[in-house]
């Protein structure tokens, strides 16, 4: 059976404040979506994507290529408009539906929920209320409420595609979560056990407690990558794709984009997945005066793959001439295109070497690169 998640991220949250809805904020390095995101593309039992935003969010989850990653869809809006539009765009056989905002679910409560599927035709994770709970008005207590019973309700909720959608379609819209429709449809639901953890960002404090619970669950990586190409002739060379008139050129078996391969290396380390050599041989015709950003789209792929987001980059490049600062700018808005990256998540700068060893002599070009991998 294939299942899919669906990340609601289509609400506003004004009560969280900031200057964007909530989902799109940012903790630790990553939007709340991204964290989100993360969280069930690295979880093995979740074959398929789907995340609902607003209209009005189209650029932003292109910015962050989220389009890539997941399939995107427009919701409505309300929320069960919303997860309508995410049923519709799967075929899966269980569905998880998951608000944006609860970014640090732990990957035991999902499996929790798929668990209870396999018997139930609907899970819910909650953990039941332990505080006392009193009525009041006006700032004073007005009454005592008996707790016995009592949960606090929580996502993924988890269903049989085919049973959610059906009691979507008979119940309209004005339901508090998916448990209310499937249990107004006569679906029997499974309580699962929550996680304290598995908080959902509401008002502006949350974003700290998310913060420092994402510090303490998140897999951070940093990969070093350095690398050189000695000048020979030409009338340009390529840096972190760029193309700079130069009185000669760069040798290499690619493209020799001395750049854009330490920044490759760089991701490859971070991954422990060895570096361009390994990936694309030099002993392969194929890459014969390739393109370097073959390369550097692959590892940015192989990232994906293995549940991190690159979060950071930064590359020195060392060399007396051509001079890099009138074109750093360019350097660093391809290497942003290409990675998928904001800008502001892109630094490219040069520094010289004094005029000592072979870059100081005018031989060559070295280039040393730093990134940030991120895996909640």
């Amino acid at each position: 059976m294939k299942t899919a998640a669906i990340i609601v991220a289509a609400g506003r949250g004004t009560r969280a404040g900031g200057p964007l809805p909530k989902q799109w904020q940012q903790i630790a390095g990553c939007t709340v979506v991204e964290h989100t995101l993360a969280i069930f593309e690295a979880h093995a039992a979740v074959d398929d994507i789907v995340v609902v935003i607003s209209p009005d969010d189209d650029g932003l989850a292109r910015e962050l290529g989220l389009f890539d990653r997941a399939t995107v869809v427009t919701g409505g809006a309300e929320r069960s408009a919303s997860v309508r539009s995410g049923l519709a765009a799967t075929q899966a056989d269980l569905v998880l539906i998951h608000d944006a905002a609860r970014c640090c679910v732990p990957p035991e409560v999902i499996d929790r929920v798929l668990a209870a599927l396999s018997i139930h035709p609907a899970a819910a994770p909650a953990l039941a209320v332990t505080d006392a709970l009193w009525t009041g008005a006006k700032g004073r207590v007005t009454g005592v409420q008996d707790r016995t019973g009592l949960y606090r309700a929580q996502t993924p909720q988890g269903f049989h595609r085919a049973a959610i959608a059906a009691a979507h379609d008979t119940h309209g819209s004005g339901a508090a979560d998916d448990v209310e429709v499937a249990r107004r449809a006569g679906l029997d639901v499974s309580i699962v056990e929550g996680d304290e953890r598995n908080l959902k960002i509401t008002t502006p404090g949350d974003f700290a407690r998310a913060a420092a619970l994402l510090e303490t669950t998140m897999d951070i990586r940093t990969g070093n990558g350095f690398d050189v190409h000695r000048f020979g002739p030409g009338d340009h060379v390529v840096l972190c794709g760029v193309t700079v008139p130069f009185d000669r050129g760069l040798q290499g078996h690619s493209d020799a984009d001395v750049g854009m391969h330490t920044v490759t290396d760089a991701i490859y380390g971070a991954l422990c997945r060895g570096d361009i050599g390994q990936h694309f041989p030099p002993s392969d015709p194929q890459w014969k005066g390739a393109a370097s950003h073959i390369f550097l789209e692959h590892a940015c792929q192989l990232a994906r793959d293995m549940g991190y987001s690159i979060t950071h980059m930064d590359c020195t490049l060392i060399c007396e001439f051509p001079k890099i600062g009138p074109v750093a700018q360019d350097m660093r808005a391809e290497m942003a295109r290409i990675m998928a990256l904001d800008i502001d998540r892109v630094s490219v700068k040069a520094t010289t070497s004094e005029r000592l060893g072979f870059t100081g002599r005018g031989e060559g070009i070295a280039a040393l690169a730093t990134v940030t991998l991120v895996k909640s």
